[in-house]
């Protein structure tokens, strides 16, 4: 038996017809929707804090109702962490959705709950990775915490049938790893499957970036077709053994330069890469052809899972407060670089702190800093001065555009295109809690 899962999405903004082409060209089993990030699940949280109801991504119906209808008449079933801040809010706009895309069958849509878990760390001891401090010293400051849930946390849904699975906080590799325990009944701590499922979710959790999307380098690494770019699917069967591929037709590429580029994507120690079911270990990893646009994944391994979750915590943490202004022609380079040193002996004035001032100029030194800095002969014609800085308050943080903005009259010349904003800051730190401290629940309708 193989099993074919494609990944519909890589992060909250990937493109919708990718989807569509893995059910109706690709033929997959399973179809991820991965879409959920710290920065995310912040926005997530924001908006649930002012409308319960929300709090769930909001491509949600975009990617549900471009798909359902054609997942049901093949069997599809879908599997995604699309639920965000609130499951349940996003079960009940799935079941709207279903009820909306004609199917001639009922649809059942899950929704596990349970990685919220701030009301379960008031007394926890442990520590904040980031500043050291023990989670309970600091509760009066967080304000949400999320546990990346498992594999396992899926398994209620997709044994039982479910078309759609929404979840919150679910690790990425997770979404892939689930299909393989449900459908081929692998053991929880069959350790060195899971390792192999993990890699293979972990070559796929990024959408297009293991079919050439951010391999792509013009003159050095030439991929055709990005504009119809085809999402990956991967094909496992019963001891974990994998194929890389995407539907015929599509644009990009699977290779095994590729595949080797992802598997490296944000791994720290390749023999020790952990997630909630299993310390993989991708250390014997090896890649083969296997036909056009076809890679074997062999030699993934793993051992047995670490005891505690991680969890994500959301801390507000003051504002920011930003300006910009634009500079062309002759000279605006130093232009530039006097209004940057106008707003460092500003802003301490008014209670900002010079290490919480952020000064770039765009077009000049706003991604390299320093050493991306042209001289001052170079014919740069125009730059962007962008102005940010940290502050207790929002009154505060408003200075900072209204500092910004008054260059337009105190000068230096020539400054024009003026914009100012101000956001509130949520840190996001981490710690880890007992999996024995979770309630992890599973909701079923159809409808």
């Amino acid at each position: 038996m193989t099993l074919r899962i494609g990944a519909g999405a890589g992060y909250a903004g990937d493109r919708l017809e990718p989807a569509l082409e893995l059910v109706e060209v690709g033929a997959v089993d399973f179809l991820v929707f991965e879409c959920l990030a710290e920065r995310t699940i912040a926005i997530f949280r924001a908006q649930r804090s002012v409308d319960p109801s929300l709090g769930f991504g909001d491509s949600l119906e975009a990617r549900l109702g471009s798909v359902l209808s054609v997942c049901a008449d093949r069997g599809t079933r879908i599997v995604s962490n699309l639920g965000a801040a609130n499951p349940l809010g996003a079960q009940r706009l799935a079941l709207e959705i279903a009820a909306r895309a004609g199917v001639d069958r009922p649809i059942s849509v899950a929704a596990v709950t349970g990685d919220d878990v701030l009301d379960r760390l008031a007394d926890l001891d442990s520590v904040v990775w980031e500043t050291g401090e023990k989670v309970c010293d600091i509760m009066d400051r967080v304000e949400w915490a999320h546990a990346y849930l498992g594999a396992e946390s899926l398994l209620p849904s997709l044994t039982a049938g479910a078309d759609v699975t929404l979840g919150g906080r679910i690790a990425d590799p997770s979404l892939f790893v689930a299909p393989m325990v449900a459908e081929f009944g692998w053991a929880l701590d069959d350790w060195v499957r899971l390792g192999k499922g993990t890699a293979a979710g972990h070559l796929l959790e990024c959408s297009a970036a293991v079919t050439g999307g951010y391999f792509a380098d013009p003159g050095r690494k030439d991929v055709d077709g990005l504009a119809d770019i085809g999402f990956p699917i991967v094909e496992v069967d019963e001891v974990g053994d994998a194929v890389i591929t995407k539907p015929e037709g599509s644009g990009g590429q699977v290779s095994v330069r590729t595949c080797k580029e992802q598997i490296l994507y944000e791994i720290h120690d390749p023999s020790a890469y952990l997630t909630p079911d299993v310390t993989a270990d991708f250390s014997g990893i090896t890649f083969h052809p296997d036909g056009p646009d076809r890679v074997a994944l062999r030699g993934a391994s793993g051992r047995r899972r670490p005891d505690d979750l991680k969890v994500v915590l959301g801390m507000h943490e003051g504002f920011v407060g930003e300006g910009e202004m634009s500079y062309a022609g002759r000279g605006c380079v130093q232009r530039a670089e006097q209004s940057a040193a106008i707003m460092r002996q500003r802003l301490p004035r008014f209670g900002i702190r010079p290490d919480d001032i952020h000064v770039e100029i765009v077009g000049q030194d706003a991604l390299l800093g320093p050493i991306g800095r042209r001289s001052a002969s170079s014919e740069v014609l125009d730059v962007r001065l962008r102005v940010a800085a940290r502050a207790p308050d929002r009154p505060t943080a408003q200075r900072v555009g209204f500092e910004v903005e008054a260059l337009s009259t105190t000068g230096p010349a020539g400054g024009g295109g003026k914009r100012s904003s101000v956001k509130q800051v949520v840190a996001v730190y981490s710690t880890t809690i007992p999996r024995d401290r979770l309630d992890i629940r599973t909701s079923i309708e159809k409808v």
